[in-house]
């Protein structure tokens, strides 16, 4: 609440990551997508989730917007979930996830690979401009700050430990290492900044308002994970990303572009990626590195290990 008694605005950015930086929610998400669950009972058996912590993440889902309840045919009280449009769009987000837990954690190989139905070609796609087509890594977009849109991310909603998070009990839906993360605001602002090119502990700290002890916390476990490495240089107080920080960007870029797509309407929006080589505000998208081509949602199929599976069309 504000000082005024009415309720403080919503990041739309700190929406998306409360509801997506969640490690149950990218499982229901990933079942299905991969597997075409919609049934509760088969969200029970391939998550092995609590029913209530299930139960409250599907309705958070349907809230959203990504998920709509339909009755069962002669189910009585039972409801299919069923992805929506808003839903549907989530792939370039669990595409990119599933590609960076792949290459840079443990259970990598227990995740989804993709494979372009065009071309035949396997393995984690590319991200490009999708209003110039150039290939775009973390030094070739500009993340643009607005502090005002950075300080309502931080103060607005609700926050979730990644410590505390709820867990899920197959190996292959854990999503333990990318949590760290994007699992809360803190650690997602973090390193998104650090994704920006912030290097420094006073700058961390300025940009973000941060205490010293919260940001010494993230800034530890970041490291811990490997994600970013304290420097010499400055005193020991740089932080530089690690190869595996690096190839978080795809995921936040489509992050950042999705929340523009579930809040077309909301402003301040937060931050902003700028592709600078053709001038516009950062569109991600992915391409197949085999053929070279755009590749969208209908044209590709992730195949888990040991089951092949398509998206739903």
């Amino acid at each position: 609440m504000t000082e005024s008694g009415t309720t403080a605005p919503q990041s739309p950015v700190a929406q998306t990551i409360d509801l997506l930086g969640d490690r149950l929610t990218l499982a229901i998400l990933r079942e299905a997508f991969v597997d075409h669950a919609r049934r509760f009972s088969q969200w029970i058996d391939h998550t092995g989730a609590p029913p209530a912590m299930l139960t409250a993440r599907l309705n958070a889902l349907v809230e959203a917007g990504l998920m709509e309840r339909r009755p069962q045919p002669n189910g009585g009280d039972r409801h299919d979930y069923l992805l929506t449009e808003l839903g549907m769009a989530t792939w370039e987000i669990l595409a990119s996830v599933w590609a960076w837990q792949r290459e840079w954690s443990p259970e990598g190989l227990l995740q989804p690979e993709l494979v372009h139905i065009d071309c035949g070609h396997r393995g984690p796609p590319a991200m490009m401009c999708g209003h110039c087509g150039r290939t775009v890594g973390t030094r070739d977009a500009q993340l643009e700050l607005d502090r005002e849109s950075l300080v309502l991310v931080a103060r607005s909603g609700r926050r979730r430990s990644t410590r505390n998070a709820p867990s899920v009990s197959r190996a292959d839906l854990q999503f333990t290492e990318v949590m760290e993360a994007i699992g809360d605001r803190w650690s997602a602002m973090v390193t998104g900044l650090a994704l920006s090119g912030v290097r420094r502990f006073g700058e961390f700290q300025s940009i973000l308002s941060i205490s010293p002890t919260t940001l010494t916390e993230r800034l530890g476990r970041l490291s811990e994970m490997q994600i970013l490495a304290r420097s010499e240089r400055g005193n020991g107080r740089e932080y530089v990303l690690t190869p595996r920080g690096r190839g978080l960007f795809p995921i936040f870029a489509f992050l950042l572009s999705w929340t523009e797509l579930a809040h077309p309407d909301a402003l301040p929006l937060g931050p902003k990626l700028r592709h600078p080589e053709c001038g516009s505000w950062l569109l991600p998208a992915l391409r197949c590195r085999g053929c070279e081509v755009a590749v969208e949602r209908t044209s590709v199929r992730f195949e888990p290990f040991p089951f092949g599976a398509q998206f739903p069309r």
